[in-house]
């Protein structure tokens, strides 16, 4: 009966083993977010960056299965406008309630809830991010490069789910709903 249990104790602590999981801390000093938003009826539009506080994929076996970054919203950029007021209003424009209310809400938050492999490499990431306190679930593609360690995504929300209301008061340079993003995640 010892050999039994002892047997069972040690098929458990492997069983256990193999499926540990490893967090796995980006390098958020190299890693990036770049923001992207355009006018509805023009082309044109203003971009810039915002950047990580902090992040870490959980790796399973050798899979990405899980993560959770943290997004310092006090960040936030500009860098398609050269003159420095123009950028200045820009940014405390977008800090302000009707964009992302950073005084309010200083962190952004995205936690990825299930990854799915293709046979190509890539990747199709389902999530939960957090703006304005307001947590909507999310879904976009990413390319892995295990040579540099490295991810990169692009997609685009609709910031009305996310009460980031602002309306332009000119019709002609109204901004789309839709903001895009560039993210380049780094080990």
């Amino acid at each position: 009966m010892r050999k039994i249990i002892i047997a069972i104790i040690c098929i458990s602590c492997l069983s256990s083993i193999s499926y540990a999981q490893e967090k796995l801390h980006i390098n958020i000093s190299k890693s990036s977010i770049k923001w992207i938003g355009e006018l509805t009826f023009h082309f044109g539009g203003h971009d810039g960056f915002i950047n990580f506080k902090e992040g870490y994929f959980i790796k399973t076996k050798d899979l990405i299965t899980g993560g959770e970054f943290s997004i310092d919203m006090h960040s936030i950029n500009n860098t398609d406008i050269m003159d420095t007021r123009g950028k200045e209003n820009l940014v405390n424009h977008l800090k302000d309630p009707d964009f992302f209310n950073v005084k309010k809400h200083p962190l952004a938050k995205l936690i990825i809830t299930s990854v799915t492999y293709f046979e190509d490499q890539s990747m199709r990431i389902d999530a939960n991010l957090t703006l304005k306190g307001i947590t909507k679930p999310i879904q976009f593609n990413a390319i892995p490069n295990y040579i540099e360690k490295s991810l990169r995504t692009r997609f685009k929300i609709d910031r009305q789910r996310w009460n980031i209301n602002y309306k332009s008061k000119f019709k002609n340079n109204a901004i789309s709903d839709a903001i895009g993003f560039e993210v380049a995640l780094y080990l």
